[in-house]
């Protein structure tokens, strides 16, 4: 896994074994994620979803403690995933670093409690499967609209985004500042350090 320029976020370029018969590739193991990220892996929910070209999900994030740590991939078809630090008080607070997950290189993308997630997809049928650390909570779960010209995220030319009513309604990124509603960088490194400890117990 190769850590990303935001602080908490990594990528796993895995090697696929193709022969006639299709391709076989492992899209997460153990040591490999303990031995990035220095914790042990927590799996509360698993989700999958089908999206049509142009559709795009997020600024997500959710509440911190616990948050939610997700590590995602692309098992058909093709979408751009981005990253973004929404965590007040960071180094990198408002930067985000795009990720392209497709099914050719079955790459995947861990992100930290506290850091928005994003993608849009590239092609019709796009499906995305991730790992979730904790389960949905809708009362924790908050979004910053993606369009937001103060993130500036740059998404493909040539592609209308397709927003759901709930996304097109999220405040922007100062508007949620304002009210309190991102994840502090201090609270975020502080919860992560205390379960790491929880790990190595």
């Amino acid at each position: 896994m190769r850590p990303l320029s935001i602080e908490g976020a990594w990528v796993r370029e895995p090697l696929v074994h193709r022969d006639d018969r299709g391709s076989f590739h492992e899209w997460f193991t153990q040591p490999e994620f303990t031995g990035a990220t220095g914790r042990a892996p927590i799996l509360a929910q698993a989700n999958c979803s089908v999206s049509r070209r142009g559709v795009l999900r997020g600024v997500h994030f959710s509440e911190v403690p616990p948050g939610q740590a997700k590590y995602v991939t692309c098992v058909r078809g093709a979408v751009l995933d981005v990253v973004v630090d929404l965590r007040t008080g960071s180094p990198t607070y408002r930067a985000w670093e795009a990720v392209p997950l497709d099914e050719d290189g079955l790459s995947a993308v861990y992100l930290s409690e506290g850091l928005g997630h994003a993608f849009m997809a590239l092609s019709d049928d796009a499906t995305v499967v991730y790992l979730c650390s904790t389960g949905y909570q809708p009362q924790r779960e908050h979004g910053v609209h993606p369009l937001d010209p103060a993130l500036g995220i740059d998404w493909p030319a040539g592609v209308t985004p397709l927003l759901s009513a709930k996304d097109a309604a999220a405040p922007t990124l100062e508007e949620a500042e304002g009210r309190g509603l991102l994840p502090s960088y201090e609270e975020c490194v502080r919860y992560r350090a205390v379960d790491r400890e929880g790990s190595a117990a």
